[in-house]
């Protein structure tokens, strides 16, 4: 061996082995086999699922341990705060800040898991294909990404449906005279232990004028355990009065239209004061006149009124899955002879229409039957439409939502009013009607109304004011003692409207009852 080549001359004349290439040294790397067109499909898939996959494969090992990293701590982070919350709290949803906000990040994952897929394909190199290959993968890829995308356009889509119809049912603002506000965020109610909605069914078909409000039910909710009784109001209860306050009161002092032939209707009142406004000071001031009236027969001070369109409704019970509700007998429906269906004695499953009929069906039926069918329904929707339904059909419900309802409350309340929605579903709710035998429409014992009413605002409340030793008041008008004699209450409302009594019992018997027991929810 010469001497120039600088190496020492191995005994018995063998030849040295050259050594092995070590770790970090200028040696030529090994690569791995070539991708195919299958492979960088998997390669591309697995990288949707775990970003940075590809990267690895690739040879930016940094950049796919960057990945893997800040995937895991996202994932990490979205699987903690899913098991700190539960399904109540779907009612931040109704907060325009947070609905927002979720279009926002539904909108970013869709643009990253995008942008992931796309630098994923690039860097593993499919220009190395022939071109049918690179064909192939290019649509696999472009399939990939819409496949990826579509639920968070979902998502973001459904969203904005919701909040679209929030704001369209609830404006900012509906009474620019009397402005609400939440002061504090904490008690929403501003320190009400009961708030009171109208709940009106409203029938404007397209061959009727107005809305005539065949429905009108109070809720009177405990704000502090959901509480709630419903007072059911007959459509012809006649002559009522409206208080002092209202500019109606002059007009009829001795009760609604009580001077004219057809006696004066409750469900009159609404498109009376619409089609009235030089006598209400205002245009559309129906609402107020007929919270005005219930309020007063009932000394319940009403804070709040909900108009719910009949086949609105229908599409809103549809879009929940229906209605599970005991039937106690066939009802029959459809025109004056109940020909376009029946639905059937038991427990059943109904549809919109079904439940819209069975509600409003006058068939073999009387306005006293049709209530009682009435608040079962209502019932039965507070029940079953629970955060979970709403979840699953909220694109649904939206949609029916914006055709569904005109009513005061405010942007602001509607958070508070999905918490006190969610309290009011799991606790107990109770009815009166106010029908005969113990009530007549046509000359209504309004003493008699009142001391019924807080009866059973008395009875709904005695178990959360034993424990909490509140002193609930049914409005700031009324005394605070449940237990007012019928003949006080009396004399205070013969000296406000001298109302007409009939001779009926001054205590209905039973009482208001329980909807689990009236309707067998």
């Amino acid at each position: 061996m010469s001497k120039r080549d600088g190496a020492a001359p191995v005994p018995g004349g063998a030849k040295r082995r050259s050594p092995r290439p070590r770790k970090g040294s200028s040696a030529a790397p090994r690569f791995a086999r070539p991708l195919t067109t299958a492979s960088i499909l998997g390669w591309t898939a697995l990288s949707a699922l775990v970003p940075g996959a590809a990267h690895l494969r690739a040879g930016r090992r940094r950049t796919g341990l960057i990945m893997i990293g800040v995937y895991a701590v996202l994932l990490l982070a979205a699987l903690a705060f899913g098991l700190t919350r539960s399904t109540e709290n779907v009612t931040a949803l109704a907060e325009d800040g947070a609905l927002l906000t979720v279009i926002i990040i539904t909108a970013s994952c869709a643009l990253a898991w995008f942008a992931v897929i796309v630098t994923s394909y690039v860097t593993l190199g499919p220009n190395k294909l022939n071109q049918q290959g690179q064909v192939v993968t290019g649509i696999a890829v472009g399939v990939l990404c819409v496949a990826v995308m579509s639920p968070f356009a979902l998502a973001a889509n459904n969203v904005l449906a919701g909040r679209e119809a929030v704001n369209a049912i609830f404006p900012s603002q509906p009474d620019p005279e009397n402005p609400v506000q939440v002061k504090n965020p904490e008690d929403p109610w501003d320190g009400k232990t009961r708030v009171n909605f109208l709940l009106v069914g409203g029938d404007a078909a397209g061959n009727r004028v107005g809305v005539r409000t065949d429905s009108m039910t109070v809720a009177s909710v405990d704000t502090r355990t959901g509480n709630t009784v419903l007072f059911s109001l007959p459509r012809n209860l006649q002559h009522v009065r409206f208080p002092p306050s209202s500019p109606l009161h002059n007009h009829f002092p001795n009760g609604y239209m009580a001077e004219l032939p057809n006696g004066g209707l409750l469900n009159e009142v609404w498109q009376y004061a619409n089609d009235n406004p030089q006598l209400m000071g205002g245009k559309n001031r129906g609402p107020r006149a007929l919270m005005d009236a219930i309020g007063y027969t009932l000394n319940l001070k009403i804070d709040y009124y909900a108009l719910i369109n009949m086949y609105g409704f229908a599409a809103l019970v549809d879009a929940i899955g229906g209605l599970k509700i005991r039937v106690e007998q066939d009802i029959r429906w459809g025109g004056h002879f109940g020909t376009a269906g029946t639905i059937k004695a038991g427990y059943r499953k109904l549809s919109g229409e079904q439940a819209l009929w069975y509600g409003r069906s006058r068939v073999d039926s009387d306005d006293f039957s049709r209530m009682g069918r009435q608040r079962c329904v209502i019932g039965a929707f507070a029940q079953q439409a629970t955060p979970g339904v709403i979840l699953t059909n909220f694109n649904k419900i939206a949609g029916a939502a914006k055709r569904l309802a005109q009513t005061n409350i405010p942007r602001p309340l509607v958070k508070p009013l999905a918490d006190l929605a969610l309290k009011v579903k799991d606790a107990k709710i109770t009815s009166l009607q106010f029908v005969p035998p113990d009530f007549y429409s046509g000359r209504p014992d309004w003493a008699k109304i009142r001391v019924a009413t807080r009866k059973a605002i008395a009875d709904s409340d005695r178990s959360s004011r034993q424990a909490q030793t509140a002193n609930v008041t049914a409005s700031p008008g009324s005394s605070s003692s449940p237990t007012a004699s019928p003949s006080a209450t009396r004399s205070q409302t013969q000296a406000a409207g001298t109302p007409t009594e009939t001779p009926t019992r001054n205590t209905q018997k039973g009482g208001a009852k329980s909807l689990s027991e009236l309707c067998g929810l």
